[in-house]
């Protein structure tokens, strides 16, 4: 590993530098979208069940308890009540204005290493080429194969390296990114049932009630 790295020049250990940032930031955001996703069936039908008692305190506490956006858009919504329609969504958007953010930290980094590990990688082959030709510029265009074969060697690995980093890279973003909007849609659907039993008439009867 270490020769291979050696031969393909300075080029190979900053492919390995963007692979291991890579992966870190694929790890932390992995274990983040973990922790952030919850069952928003039981999660809601927790909550439906205070809010019948209109006991706004413990739902707030069962908000506060519960990790991840879905939980803390709601508790901004709750925290409202009670208040218009518009009054509720208007807190629910400035808790997504946050959320969001959040959920998309750090995915531009993997998403940058995705795109610039197959140019780092075309770049170690311009080099390696340009090696090539001033071997044979130097002994006058008469070489023999094993003159020529570092440039080349430099070339090959650079390719293989920049296709090797970027691959995995760029598919672990778009997996994070499918991650970020299934919680943005459990957060879209969980805010439009928290506006409905916050605002409508007798939001505690919940006869649209669902197991």
């Amino acid at each position: 590993m270490i020769e291979l790295m050696r031969d393909g020049g300075p080029l190979m250990w900053l492919l390995l530098l963007c692979s291991v940032l890579a992966t870190a930031v694929f790890l932390e955001r992995l274990f983040h979208y973990h922790r952030a996703s919850i069952n928003t069936s039981d999660f809601m039908k927790g909550l439906r069940n205070v809010l019948k008692r209109k006991n706004i305190a413990e739902a707030v506490s069962i908000c506060d308890e519960t990790p991840g956006p879905v939980a803390h858009i709601l508790r901004a919504a709750i925290l409202r009540y009670p208040a218009s329609r518009e009054d509720v969504r208007e807190s629910i958007e400035d808790a997504g204005l946050s959320e969001v953010p959040r959920l998309e930290r750090n995915l531009v980094v993997l998403a940058t290493i995705a795109h610039i590990a197959p140019l780092l990688g075309l770049l170690g082959t311009v080099l390696g080429m340009i090696g090539v030709f001033q071997e044979i510029h130097m002994h006058g265009g008469v070489v023999v194969t094993s003159d020529l074969a570092s440039g080349i060697w430099q070339a090959l690995l650079t390719t293989a390296g920049g296709l090797t980093v970027a691959i995995p890279a760029y598919v672990a973003y778009n997996y994070l990114v499918s991650r970020v909007d299934g919680l943005v849609l459990d957060m879209e659907k969980c805010a439009t049932e928290i506006v409905h039993l916050l605002t409508s008439e007798d939001p505690y009867e919940l006869e649209h009630d669902r197991d």
